[in-house]
């Protein structure tokens, strides 16, 4: 009888081992699966805001170049002259000397 009892010890404390490695097993599967939820989350969130940020990137782009060309057109000689005849202004070249470094 005596080998019969270690034997059903023995099987006890095997399907003990067995239940809590079941159970360890089930808690990081489910530890892993909440990780990768969260993690494929935030990606989500980051993608998102990445492209706000392109398009808002993109617009003041835009925008810039926008009002690059109206400076260039604003900078003319053309309009320079005609905001200045419309003013009272001359434009007179005898008047523009040039000084050269030495």
């Amino acid at each position: 009888m005596g080998k019969n009892k270690k034997k059903k010890n023995n099987i006890s404390k095997l399907a003990s081992f067995q239940k809590k490695f079941t159970i360890l097993g089930a808690i990081i599967l489910f530890a892993i699966w909440g990780i990768s939820f969260f993690a494929k989350n935030s990606l989500s969130s980051l993608n998102v805001e990445v492209e706000r940020l392109s398009r808002e990137v993109k617009e003041q782009k835009e925008t810039n170049q926008s009002l690059t060309m109206k400076i260039n057109e604003l900078a003319s000689l053309d309009n320079i002259n005609t905001v200045a005849s419309q003013t009272g202004l001359a434009y007179n070249n005898g008047n523009i000397r040039i000084v050269n470094e030495r």
